[in-house]
């Protein structure tokens, strides 16, 4: 199978990375829209219930109760529904933020590109572009919150939670994202990834 994982931080530009791959025909599924969708219904009372330390508990929480693969079956499962009706280059699979994620896809042969971008960049596209349920916070915040999925926490196994320094490492490709031109992005990741 032609797999291909997507990483990095909140507002590196994951998700336009993946729609580039989806525009040329790849099936892609959002890891993080199916933990966010739990953490809505999780956090209905919350104000903020997309918040980093929202979607951190959610995704721990559905690790733990359905195994730590769960969202990779999940797209899986989308795939091979959506391959009845139409064909597709591949699977692009973004998000990505735990170590049986990134494990399966480069075990695969598949292509796991971590997208990078400054930390005072992605707080300044998260005031830009927030989502709704999701409120804006101080750059020392989002950093705090950050930190809950770059490392496993003492408090439950390792394997059910997300790893974002280890997906960092095992990725195959380092993309850099620092701007705001989303014509340059687009030309830099068709020359990089040959899209």
């Amino acid at each position: 199978m032609n797999i291909v994982g997507i990483a990095g931080l909140p507002r590196s530009g994951k998700d336009s990375l993946a729609e580039l791959f989806i525009d040329k025909s790849y099936y892609g599924v959002s890891l993080g829209d199916i933990v966010r969708d739990e953490a809505r219904k999780r956090h209905v009372d919350d104000p903020n219930p997309i918040s980093l330390t929202n979607m951190t508990e959610t995704s721990n929480f559905l690790r733990t109760h359905k195994g730590p693969d769960f969202a990779l079956k999940e797209a899986f499962a989308r795939f091979e529904e959506a391959k009845k009706s139409q064909d597709y280059k591949g699977l692009v699979v973004f998000s990505v933020r735990a170590p049986v994620e990134a494990d399966f896809i480069v075990g695969s042969g598949g292509k796991l590109i971590w997208v990078d971008a400054t930390d005072q960049v992605r707080h300044e596209r998260s005031i830009s572009a927030r989502r709704e349920g999701e409120a804006e916070e101080a750059l020392e915040d989002m950093l705090v919150a950050e930190k809950l999925q770059e490392t496993p926490q003492s408090n439950l196994p390792p394997e059910v939670q997300m790893n974002t320094k280890y997906v960092k490492a095992h990725a195959t490709d380092i993309f850099e994202n620092n701007g705001n031109d989303f014509e340059a992005f687009k030309a830099a990741a068709i020359r990089t990834f040959g899209l």
